[in-house]
This record gives structure tokens, sequence and C-alpha cells, in this order.
């Protein structure tokens, strides 16, 4: 494995955590035993599949916690422990309470708020808001005990952190994939989104203002940026668009096909 290293990193979006990656699975290779790796970004998770799903004495499996998770974690195993593909990732819940009726709050500000407790950034999966009561989250089950009944602030509210079974969580609801189709003056992200999205183009720019919409899980800053075929969009707290197709009509215009999920 350590001989291929070269090879696998040459060109690597993110080098240092694909390097981390195929040290963990060098050690399985080494010892026999299946590793889950650490929380990952989903960019991280999407380049190290692509790049490390086809060596041939390892298989990857990826869990969040529940369906649908962003950052999830990644089980590295041997391909002949292939009854590893099914097991659930090492996750426990974590209850993040403040009174926020007055302070809007955002899942960022909980995993800030998180990592000035002193948990680890790589130790911490999705978060999500639940009203203006607080919010919900998942974590390794070392955070969870570590940040049980501690007590911070994010901004001038006080929040308290209870560690829960995850089973006691109200997860994020799961969106049921459906392909949509829009007729648009340009490909620009602006109209697509808003079109996808079904919120005006005013909001969608506010949210990219704010960083709350992504293309192919990297930040924009700029409204104006055209899409292509098999460009995604991720939108905070409203899931995610993908551009199937994209079609010139005789008048000039754009027809275009998208998965929402």
């Amino acid at each position: 494995m350590t001989l291929l290293q070269d090879e696998l990193l040459a060109g690597a979006e993110d080098p240092e955590g694909l390097k981390r990656l195929i040290q963990l699975a060098d050690q399985v290779v080494r010892t026999w035993q299946p590793a889950w790796s650490p929380f990952l970004g989903a960019r991280l998770q999407e380049e190290a599949l692509a790049r490390l799903n086809n060596l041939s004495e390892i298989g990857w499996h990826r869990d969040g916690g529940y369906p649908g998770a962003e950052r999830c974690r990644l089980l590295c195993h041997r391909r002949d422990q292939m009854g590893e593909a099914d097991a659930c990732a090492p996750a426990y819940g974590l209850l993040i309470e403040g009174n926020f009726l007055f302070d809007p709050l955002s899942p960022q500000d909980i995993r800030n708020a998180l990592q000035e407790l002193g948990a680890a950034p790589d130790q911490i999966g999705d978060l999500w808001v639940r009203g203006d009561r607080g919010g919900q989250g998942l974590c390794t089950p070392e955070s969870a005990a570590q940040l049980h009944e501690q007590c911070g602030r994010v901004r001038d509210v006080d929040i308290r952190c209870e560690a829960l079974a995850i089973e006691a969580l109200h997860l994020p609801a799961q969106r049921t994939p459906r392909i949509l189709q829009t007729v648009e003056a340009s490909c620009r992200i602006d109209a697509i989104a808003s079109a996808g999205f079904g919120l005006s183009r005013a909001k969608i720019v506010g949210h990219i203002k704010a960083g709350r919409l992504r293309m192919n899980w990297h930040d924009v800053r700029q409204a104006s940026r055209e899409l292509g075929v098999g460009d995604r969009l991720q939108l905070q707290d409203r899931g995610a668009l993908e551009v199937l197709s994209l079609t010139r009509t005789k008048r000039e215009r754009w027809r275009v096909e998208l998965r929402r999920s």
C-alpha cells in the first residue's frame, strides 16, 4: 500500500486527508482488523472512494449514523471480510439546549461551540437546528462522553450538552428524490437554484452571500457562475440538486433537467 501512495495522491484535492486514509488502509491490510475513519466531509469521502475503491485487497463502507448523512465515517476492511459492509458507524447522539428565540442558531454555530468545549472537528458528524431551543447532532462515542453535561455559550446564549442514543434524536427528514424540468434564460447558479429549490433569485443570492449554498461541496460566492451537466448544488436545510441535462431550445433558452434530493 505504501508503495502506491504517491500514485494515489497524485493530483489529489485533499492530499493530507487522503494520506490518512491510505495509512488506515495499510493498517487494515497488515493487521487484518477492520477500522473506522473519523468523520469526514463529503468532498473527501467522494475523492477517497473514487481513488481507493479499486484497491484489490480492501473495501470501504460509508455510514454517518442515519440515512442521508453528509458527514460520514468510512470503514476500511479486507475484501474477504464482506460482512463488515453492513456495519454501523460508532456514533452517538448529542442534544445541545439553549434559548435561541431572539438569536437564531445555525449548524456552524453549534459546531464552533462544540469545538470550543474541546471536541475535535473530525469527531463531530452532522448537526442540525431544532427550532429556537437549540440543536442536535452526531459525534463519536468518545466525544459524546466528553461533552455530556458540559455547558458553553453561543454568542450570548448559554448552552448545555447531553449525550443521547441516536434513537432518541429527531433526525432530519429524508427527501424522496424527484426529477424536475425547467426552462431558463441561462445556466447561472442563481437561475437554476431558484427553479430547483423553489425560492426567489433574491433569496438564492442571499444564501450564496451567507455561505449556505455550495457547488460540488465547494463554497460558492458568485451567483453568475454557470452550471454544467453533473454539477450538484447543496443548500443548507433544503437538500441538493443535480444537473442531469442541459438542452438549448429553439428560442435560445435552456431546458434543464434536475434531480432534487
